[in-house]
C-alpha cells in the first residue's frame, strides 16, 4: 500500500469510531506508531484537523465534514458477496438495510464498474438449509435498543409452546446453534435470560432507560453458554 493510500485509509478508520488508538492504527496498516504520528501530522497539515486524547487515543474533530467515502470495485464486490451471508444468517429487517447500503455504494461507482457488479451477482449463489430461514424482523429494533439502553416490551413462545410478556433490558444479541439469541435482563425473573429470536412473536420499545444499573459484558455471559468461541 502506497503512503497515499494508506493516509485515505487512516482517515476512513478515524471515521468509524470516537477514537482509534495509536496501536490501532499501527496493527491495521502493519506500520510502527513512529510512522502512525508522521501520518497523522501530515493529514492535520492538510487541513484535516485531527486530535488526541490521553489514553483514549486519535479522533477527528466534531462538526469537520469529511465527503463521503468512496468504494472501489473490489471493495463493492466484497460486499456482494457479502449479501449472500446475511441473507443466510439475518433477518428481514437487516436485509432490507442492506440492500438499501449496497444500493448506496453501487451509485457511487463508475458506469464500467456497475455493470460488472451487475454480471458478479449473477455468479453468485447460496444454498440455506431451511433452518437459516429467519421469517422475522426483530434485529434492527433490537440492535437499537441495546444500543440506547431501552427496555422492551416482548411477547415470548417458549420451545414448550408456552406464550408469555416480558419487560427486558436488552444487552446483546449471540448466534449460535444456527440461530439468533437476544441476552437480557427479565423484569419479572430478575435474572438474564436467552430470548431464540425467532420464537419472539412481537418486539415493542417502550422507550424507558434501562432500570438496572450495571449489566455483565456480553463476554461474561458467553461463558455459560454450551459452546465454544
Amino acid at each position: 500500500m502506497n503512503r497515499i493510500d494508506r493516509l485515505l485509509g487512516i482517515i476512513t478508520l478515524l471515521q468509524t469510531k470516537k477514537f482509534i488508538t495509536a496501536e490501532k492504527i499501527s496493527e491495521k496498516f502493519k506500520i510502527s506508531k513512529r510512522t502512525v504520528y508522521r501520518d497523522v501530522k501530515a493529514i492535520c497539515e492538510q487541513g484535516i484537523p485531527v486530535g488526541v486524547e490521553p489514553l483514549k487515543g486519535y479522533f477527528i474533530v466534531d462538526g469537520y465534514f469529511l465527503p463521503p467515502v468512496l468504494f472501489n470495485n473490489d471493495e463493492a464486490n466484497a460486499l456482494l458477496l457479502t449479501e449472500s451471508l446475511v441473507k443466510g444468517f439475518a433477518d428481514k429487517s437487516i436485509i432490507k438495510h442492506y440492500s438499501n447500503a449496497l444500493d448506496k455504494i453501487k451509485a457511487g461507482l463508475k458506469q464500467v464498474d456497475k455493470d460488472k457488479l451487475e454480471k458478479m451477482q449473477d455468479t453468485i449463489k447460496l444454498q440455506l438449509p431451511a433452518r437459516l430461514e429467519n421469517d422475522f424482523e426483530y434485529l434492527s429494533i433490537l440492535q437499537a435498543t441495546i444500543s440506547d439502553k431501552k427496555i422492551i416490551h416482548i411477547q415470548y413462545k417458549s420451545n414448550k409452546e408456552e406464550h408469555s410478556s416480558r419487560e427486558v433490558e436488552p444487552i446483546g444479541l449471540i448466534f449460535y446453534a444456527f440461530s439468533w439469541h437476544l441476552i437480557a435482563w427479565c423484569h419479572e425473573r430478575k435474572a438474564y435470560r436467552d430470548f431464540k429470536v425467532s420464537r419472539i412473536i412481537k418486539v415493542k420499545n417502550t422507550e424507558q432507560p434501562f432500570k438496572k444499573n450495571k449489566h455483565i459484558e456480553l463476554a461474561e455471559y458467553m461463558k455459560e453458554l454450551p459452546v465454544n468461541y
